[in-house]
């Protein structure tokens, strides 16, 4: 594919060819061995997106957005013959309106320094992944992320009023509203949010803030069984406490971490629970009743150290080998079996599973560790993975919480949509992408 078009219709600078350079846009933080792309563009504007699926819709070729590539799903990773649009130096928060509690950023802005950014007026991004220091906007927007303040303020989609998107022709939409209610029309809105690059792309959203709160009490417990501390989840949620936050780490994640960075991991400590309560946090503490040790942080130092503790899990299994990371959620009240479900696989099969949740959410990021020097996970990982993977919808949960399933779980999607709903995604596709340029082969 001749790309001389491509080069005429944008400014000097933002098609890449070089080949090694495009490999290194090509892959997510996943082991999926990405496909060889024609090029890379490093859109800097709506008008650079334009032009570029422009061009991809008369020359039928396949587009694959991407943000920081911090995605666990495959859902970034390169396809043959595609052209990878960046959209990371779309880094402008176009609008922060303390009064209507609002802000519109492009997709490239990455998710603390709009946090940051809402902060110096009291205000706060609800949304907070555990890559929040280095995802997107965007990125975040395309898989619905959560992060640890989902069990109060919601996934990203709950904070998203609107959007400005590019069709996979080069016409611009916009979605949504800036006011905290409407319900004109079809929510596209919501449609676009999850979508995983395949409908559109996102060129600019309006999203809601949220008050900073005037009090936050973080509390940690530890516990000598795993199962007990996933009851304990339950109980506090059953309780009505409405925690802020309520994060759940294994063993096998708590070793991992104590290897890397010394945090005086007991020996028969097996699982630890932190949450934080906008509220007295006695309640929480008090359901926490088979915790060998309950305390609460004594000062936001402390707390800040805690939560800093759970944002460092990810990094610390990477540490172990290659990782298959998953994202299961189930209902909260049968978060107990579900662990217990884990465990069992990773006995089974004899694979290491380290296990962190959103737990208050009853979302669960079971693991898979494997050896470094393998393509992808072995026999025993897959078979694992998909009695996991059932054992969640069995239980009335899904396949992903806020990951996506990119390319790694379209494998197990037809187990959890069934043919009308996979036939109706196919058509909504149709509708927005005839051509099927956008992301092919990703998310449905």
């Amino acid at each position: 594919m001749n790309l001389k078009d491509l080069l005429g219709a944008l400014p000097e600078g933002r098609v890449l060819t070089d080949p090694d350079v495009i490999e290194s846009y090509a892959r997510d933080r996943t082991f999926v061995e990405p496909g060889k792309a024609l090029g890379v563009v490093l859109a800097e504007s709506r008008d650079d997106v334009v032009a570029t699926l422009r061009w991809a819709s008369e020359h039928r070729v396949p587009v694959v957005p991407r943000g920081a590539g911090t995605g666990l799903a495959g859902g970034a990773t390169a396809t043959d013959g595609c052209l990878i649009l960046s959209l990371i130096r779309m880094a402008e928060i176009r609008e922060l309106s303390p009064q209507d509690e609002i802000a519109v950023a492009e997709p490239g802005v990455i998710t603390a320094d709009l946090d940051r950014a809402a902060r110096e007026h009291g205000l706060m991004y609800a949304p907070d992944p555990s890559s929040y220091e280095i995802s997107t906007i965007g990125g975040n927007l395309a898989t619905n992320a959560g992060g640890l303040r989902c069990v109060k303020y919601g996934v990203t989609r709950d904070s998203t009023l609107g959007l400005e998107v590019v069709l996979a022709d080069g016409r611009i939409l916009n979605t949504g509203r800036r006011t905290m209610k409407g319900v004109t029309g079809y929510d596209l809105t919501g449609l676009f949010v999850g979508s995983e690059g395949t409908l559109g792309v996102i060129t600019a959203a309006t999203l809601r803030l949220r008050r900073v709160p005037r009090q936050v009490a973080t509390v940690a417990a530890e516990f000598t069984s795993l199962r007990d501390a996933a009851a304990a989840v339950s109980a506090i949620i059953a309780a009505g406490c409405q925690p802020s936050l309520l994060e759940l780490m294994d063993r096998t994640t708590l070793e991992a971490i104590d290897d890397w960075k010394n945090i005086g991991l007991e020996p028969e400590t097996r699982a630890m629970l932190i949450a934080q309560s906008e509220g007295s946090p006695d309640e929480i503490a008090a359901l926490c009743g088979a915790a060998s040790f309950v305390a609460e942080a004594s000062t936001p130092e402390e707390a800040a150290e805690l939560i800093g503790v759970r944002r460092l899990a990810y990094q610390a299994k990477e540490r172990l080998g290659q990782c298959l990371v998953e994202d299961v959620c189930v209902p909260r009240s049968v978060l107990p079996d579900m662990i217990s479900a884990v465990e069992a696989a990773a006995a089974r099969h004899g694979v290491t599973i380290a296990t962190i949740a959103h737990a208050g959410d009853g979302n669960l990021h079971p693991v898979f560790i494997f050896d470094r020097g393998l393509a992808e996970p072995p026999p025993e990982v897959w078979a694992a993975a998909d009695e996991v993977f059932r054992a969640a919808l069995d239980l009335g949960g899904t396949l992903t919480g806020e990951h996506g399933v990119g390319l790694l779980k379209r494998r197990w999607l037809g187990l959890e949509a069934g043919p009308l709903v996979t036939e109706l995604h196919h058509g909504i596709k149709q509708v927005f992408d005839p051509l099927n340029i956008l992301n092919p082969g990703k998310a449905i």
